[in-house]
């Protein structure tokens, strides 16, 4: 069987790294994207044959353009997307100046739209293909004190599941990658923290950061497992659209999807009745 080419973003640490480990291992080949030609080599050490380090900002539009040039020429072909480059921002809405917040989704919006952009040919040309979007529970479910990257995975989510309708009928699969807490650097050095200076948030948004901070390097999600799980979705006939990983994450959509089942009933009686009648609708012709 022809190996499978695979572009994996934000391959210098967490899922990006254990899925360059497991697809090689498995015999395929991933091209891994770094942010500096430092990392190159180190990347590669993992399989000089089959592991490929590429250098990529999701932010400047020239690299992503030499990474389809470099496709191209080097395999005519691609097979599997990840969108993995990614970071959070934590702060209060109130508080998240206005560049953070373009930054925020630049990379975890735009650029991962820049990024299916780049595979989306390709794909359409062997009319197959995988994209795995990695979003979050965060992309389901807002938090205080994760607002603004709260938005930029909703985004990612709406856009991912209009992408998989779009493309369902030539053979292209787009699954929504969607973490609890794993033992990543993502609430760590990889996070952007903007302390709050405004008491009344001490009990939402700062608490749930205080949380956030004092749980990181103690996850309950394994990052092996998880991107085992992601390499097992591209193997599947009919991959979900949506794949929650780790037990958190399940256990925070059922509460969530429970809740907004509840809220909507309870509030039909003001938010249903705004359609025209018959009667109206037959007097407008």
């Amino acid at each position: 069987m022809e190996k499978r080419v695979w572009l994996i973003t934000g391959c210098s640490s967490g899922f990006g790294r254990e899925l360059v480990k497991i697809v090689s291992g498995k015999g395929d080949i991933a091209v891994g994207t770094v942010r500096s030609e430092e990392q190159i080599k180190e990347l590669e050490a993992i399989d000089t044959t089959l592991v490929k380090g590429v250098v990529l900002d999701v932010q400047k539009q020239e690299t992503i353009d030499q990474v389809a040039k470099f496709i191209e020429k080097e395999f005519g072909r691609l097979d599997v997307l990840v969108n993995n480059a990614g970071y959070g921002t934590l702060g209060p809405i109130e508080e998240t100046d206005e560049d953070e917040m373009q930054r925020q989704f630049d990379v975890n919006v735009f650029g991962c739209v820049r990024m299916m952009k780049l595979a989306l040919p390709f794909m359409r040309k062997q009319r197959s293909g995988n994209i795995l979007n990695i979003t979050s529970i965060a992309g389901l479910n807002g938090f205080p004190g994760v607002g603004i990257y709260n938005g930029s995975k909703f985004a990612l989510e709406g856009i991912g599941e209009a992408l998989a309708a779009e493309t369902k009928h030539i053979g292209i699969k787009v699954t929504n990658i969607e973490p609890g807490p794993f033992r990543t650097d993502w609430a760590g050095r990889s996070a952007t923290y903007n302390e709050s200076s405004i008491s009344e948030y001490n009990e939402s948004a700062n608490k749930n950061m205080d949380s956030i901070r004092e749980v990181s390097g103690n996850q309950i999600g394994d990052p092996v497992r998880a991107a085992n799980a992601m390499y097992e979705v591209t193997t599947l006939e009919n991959p979900p659209v949506h794949l929650p990983l780790g037990g958190p994450a399940h256990k925070r959509i059922g509460i969530r999807l429970q809740e907004f089942k509840e809220e909507v009933e309870k509030f039909k009686h003001v938010g249903k009745p705004t359609d025209y009648t018959e009667e109206e609708l037959s007097r407008m012709g």
